[in-house]
């Protein structure tokens, strides 16, 4: 059986990867379209912040620390979506992804808030 790091066994993390996985593939089309290039890698920072602050997060000393992460976490969460409405506006992402990407992103914020409040 394969090792993991602790942090692998949070369904946070676990879902913040697969909501980053979902946004590159709905993504897709606007990766590989010309310019946008700003936006493009925006999306990409801000996205794949969420699972990395969690992960950083479980790796620190303290639940203060941690707790730090989760909420930097949950602000990428915030700016992610953000990026995507200005895709959807400019119709770079379709209002049916922008609306699945924007549930998926709300359900990972619920999860976020409910890993915060267990560390209080």
């Amino acid at each position: 059986m394969e090792e993991k790091f602790d942090f692998e066994n949070l369904i946070a993390w676990q879902k913040a990867i697969e909501f980053v996985d979902l946004l590159l593939e709905k993504t897709d089309k606007f990766y590989n379209s010309k310019g946008n290039f700003r936006l493009r890698e925006q999306l990409d920072a801000c996205s794949s912040s969420i699972p990395m602050n969690i992960a950083e997060g479980k790796g620190r000393y303290s639940k203060k620390e941690f707790k730090q992460f989760l909420y930097y976490s949950r602000g990428s969460i915030n700016e992610t979506v953000t990026v995507l409405l200005l895709l959807q506006k400019r119709t770079w992402l379709s209002l049916d992804d922008y609306i699945l990407l924007k549930q998926k992103a709300m359900e990972l914020s619920k999860i976020l808030n409910g890993l915060i409040n267990s560390l209080k």
